[in-house]
């Protein structure tokens, strides 16, 4: 089975931030995606430079995408800059949140 962009965003939106109950997809907390048949790197942050989940959270992600093939390389880069927004969420996330 190839890995597809379709593919790994699918298996990302099944990573829930806690605190907010939605996914971190639609939150907009995933910047950056790079991928080939061998490896996987995803630059993302959260929604606070100090939330105590951010280890779960992105071993929650590496789970997520392993599960697509345990046989590649999972890289996820946390990063604060540009700092999160709540605009950055999708129209979805911003319904869920009464935010329209």
């Amino acid at each position: 089975m190839a890995v597809t962009e379709e593919k790994i965003f699918e298996n990302l939106k099944t990573v829930i931030d806690p605190e907010i109950g939605i996914n971190i997809v639609d939150l907009g907390l995933i910047y950056n995606l790079d991928f080939d048949d061998k490896k996987i790197d995803v630059t993302m942050t959260l929604t606070t430079p100090g939330c105590p989940m951010h280890s779960s959270i992105t071993s929650w992600v590496k789970e997520a995408l392993l599960s697509l093939d345990e046989n590649m390389e999972v890289n996820v880069n946390l990063v604060w800059q540009p700092p999160w927004s709540p605009e950055d969420m999708s129209d979805e996330a911003k319904r869920q949140l009464g935010r329209m």
